[in-house]
């Protein structure tokens, strides 16, 4: 089983929902993508092992993995729509508010590189309500980040998403689902994951601000997203027409009943 599929608790998720024991995930036959993506669904520099199967969230994701080789591509959804259909809304979650803002953020093999105060500027000018600024694990631990944004508003961090198995968060998504239903809108410099997240969790999104950079990142990807996804783009984009973007980029209308994923992924009846 590829470490990564264990991302963000990813493995566990799917476990619970195919009702096996999700602190025990059976292992995956094949590579389950871990977040989204504009390429065939496996992070950058993940070693492939010729002839696997790749698990992807969309059928946009599957016919980019085809035409770049990898033919075994399933579409099964993202992880995170099998835990709304598991938890669904409720209004017992009271009333939405405020703004739940991630900066775009780097990872183990890069830094981010940018003026957090200045965005800091742009976000308070722009948003109507309270702001949540949620960190990724990395800048959550450097104490000079952190306080940065402490200094303009709530900071929480949904966890660590795990390596090589090692410290995995297992309630990482739940916790990112619980803060989403917290907040009237969903907002990064960068369009990203946690954005398609918040939309189809019913946040209106907004993707605006520096978008910062990564040490040695390839740039005309970078502008290839906001050309191709203008619907997700500025301060105030079309609720409706993001979020049928989002459903189509998470693969709504592709998930599997419990019975069917557990075949489909190689796993016991």
């Amino acid at each position: 089983m590829h470490h990564g599929n264990h991302f963000y608790g990813h493995a566990q998720v799917l476990a619970a929902y195919c009702g096996l024991d999700p602190d025990d995930p059976p292992r995956i036959d094949g590579y389950l993508q871990h977040g989204w993506n504009v390429v065939d669904g496996l992070g950058a520099g993940t070693p492939y092992a010729p002839g696997s199967a790749i698990f992807v969230w969309s059928e946009r994701t599957r016919r980019r993995a085809w035409s770049m080789g990898r033919p075994l591509a399933t579409v099964i959804g993202a992880p995170f729509l099998y835990l709304l259909r598991s938890e669904p809304d409720s209004p017992a979650d009271g009333e939405r508010e405020g703004t739940i803002w991630y900066p775009f953020h780097g990872w183990e093999g890069q830094r981010v590189t940018g003026d957090h105060l200045r965005l800091i500027d742009e976000i308070t000018a722009t948003e109507p309500g309270p702001v949540t600024f949620c960190l990724y694990w990395q800048e959550y631990s450097d104490d000079r980040i952190r306080a940065v944004y402490e200094r303009a508003g709530r900071v929480v961090c949904h966890g660590y998403r795990g390596y090589m198995r090692h410290r995995t968060d297992a309630r990482f998504l739940h916790r990112q689902l619980a803060e989403l239903r917290r907040h009237r809108r969903v907002a990064s410099n960068r369009l990203s994951t946690a954005i398609m997240y918040g939309t189809v969790a019913g946040c209106d999104p907004a993707v605006y601000g520096d978008p910062m950079h990564l040490t040695g990142e390839d740039t005309a990807t970078a502008e290839r997203v906001r050309r191709e996804w203008p619907e997700l783009h500025g301060a105030h984009p079309d609720p409706g027409r993001a979020r049928a973007t989002a459903l189509a980029e998470l693969g709504d209308g592709h998930l599997a009943s419990p019975a069917e994923l557990r075949a489909v992924l190689g796993w016991p009846a």
